[in-house]
């Protein structure tokens, strides 16, 4: 089916357009916020060729494509008008009451998910000069060194910019407003002075300086800010005048606040969120990978991944590293590991067309097409996936497996992030073990427990229907 076929079906299925308020997608997934999700006819999307599966989850209606997201996204826009409809007050009510927690998810994963490409990529390629500089490839005097390391850390440094503009859209406000309120909490001259450890005061009120180059809270509650403010600017200022004094009044306003009051608070609240995380891992590492890491896959099924992300990145922030992201990285391996043995073990030829390229994508770090187009409709391979991560996710633990300076989404790609800076040691060694481990031991148990009834009934299909046609 072409992506155009595919995608008019989709856009019929899930209620036409004026059944959709917005649609954004991820690396796998088209994701929809439709006026009314029971009129969506959701069995037949998962029938359709193109499509693996349909989630509901944190107030969107997913529909996982796989690889080809991009391509299928492009002709879903065409369709609905050009640009993806922005969600509406008056209709954002829908026919299912979210919880709190499912809002905190929809709202976390709509401000990452359009940075999410970006900050895999300067992670895995800090990641990389991270390993080069360890093996003495190159040095931080090299000016190949210096260019690629702008390259990685520019989107870290400057993520509260890329984040206000992403906050700024999902708070429906101006974005670019936010983003430059996030601009102004990495302005340089305000870094000199928190370097310097100046004093500074804003109309005599005493400004407690802080560094916020990576820091994710403060622009967050900032942008949340400005889209409350400006709604009642709106209502305040003549529309012949709104143009110009609405951004005015918002600037004058959030930014000394961010400054004063937003900033210092996020800032300990960051602290302290960096503070409960590590408690809790610190009880146990191996205990917490074993149950995190077991789980984890389930909690990327129905989006629920996208609350942690925040953690990770905010655990990097305040500490320097995130132990976390290190325990469920295994998982994405493990799962692999199970299609990779579905691959060998199958005779059926489509099934192993299948999992091979669920492999392939696999390795590279995305999971969807090997959960929901061969180990999870098989079953068996999933639980033994999951399992697989459980036993990696501990020995990670075990090791005290940590990640350092950004973000790794998974895969291949991604190991190098998890040097220390400082050099190899057994954090890092452990970690290889735990990705190796998973991946065996989901890829044994599904070879072994996992397809034997599959491959037996495969074979007798193939034989009845070679009578039939005889």
């Amino acid at each position: 089916m072409s992506y155009e076929k595919l995608a008019k079906k989709i856009v019929q299925e899930v209620g036409g357009k004026e059944n959709i308020n917005s649609v954004i997608h991820c690396v796998t997934r088209l994701r929809f916020k439709l006026k009314d999700q029971s009129i969506a006819n959701t069995e037949v999307l998962k029938e359709l060729e193109g499509v693996m599966t349909v989630i509901k989850s944190g107030g969107q209606y997913q529909v996982v494509i796989g690889e080809h997201v991009s391509s299928v996204f492009a002709e879903v826009i065409k369709l609905i008008g050009g640009e993806a409809p922005q969600a509406d007050e008056t209709t954002e009510e829908s026919t299912e009451k979210n919880t709190i927690f499912s809002k905190f998810v929809s709202l976390i994963s709509g401000i990452f998910m359009p940075v999410m490409g970006a900050m895999a990529a300067a992670g895995i390629l800090k990641g990389f000069l991270v390993a080069l500089t360890v093996v003495g490839w190159v040095n931080e005097e090299m000016g190949v060194y210096k260019i690629l390391y702008a390259a990685s850390d520019a989107f870290f440094y400057f993520m509260p910019i890329l984040l206000g503009f992403s906050a700024g859209k999902v708070f429906k406000t101006n974005a670019y407003i936010t983003a430059t309120i996030g601009a102004a909490l990495v302005y340089p001259t305000m870094i000199e002075i928190y370097n310097a450890g100046e004093q500074l005061s804003f109309l005599q009120i005493p400004v407690i300086l802080m560094n916020y180059t990576q820091s994710v809270i403060p622009i967050i509650l900032a942008s949340f800010l400005t889209a409350k403010l400006e709604k009642v600017l709106l209502k305040a200022i003549p529309k012949s005048l709104q143009l110009i004094f609405v951004p005015l009044f918002i600037t004058v306003i959030i930014v000394p606040l961010s400054f004063i009051v937003i900033g210092p608070i996020s800032v300990y609240a960051s602290e302290l969120l960096a503070k409960g995380a590590m408690s809790v891992y610190s009880l146990s590492p191996l205990v917490a990978g074993l149950l995190l890491a077991g789980i984890w896959q389930i909690a990327v099924m129905f989006g629920l991944h996208w609350a942690f992300i925040a953690i990770f990145i905010n655990n990097i922030t305040t500490l320097g590293y995130d132990p976390i992201n290190a325990l469920l990285y295994c998982t994405v391996f493990a799962q692999t590991g199970a299609a990779l043995a579905v691959s060998l073990r199958t005779r059926e030829t489509k099934m192993k067309s299948l999992s091979t390229t669920a492999t392939i994508s696999g390795f590279l770090g995305i999971t969807e097409p090997a959960i929901y187009g061969v180990n999870l409709p098989l079953k068996k391979p999933f639980i033994f996936a999951c399992i697989g991560g459980g036993v990696g996710g501990a020995i990670a633990g075990f090791f005290n497996a940590k990640m350092y300076g950004g973000f790794a989404s998974g895969g291949v790609f991604g190991i190098p992030m998890f040097i220390n800076p400082d050099g190899i040691s057994w954090e890092f060694y452990g970690f290889t073990i735990s990705l190796v481990a998973a991946l065996i031991t989901a890829f044994l148990l599904t070879f072994l427990f996992g397809l034997s009834n599959k491959v037996s009934s495969t074979k007798t299909t193939t034989t009845v229907k070679a009578s039939t046609n005889g």
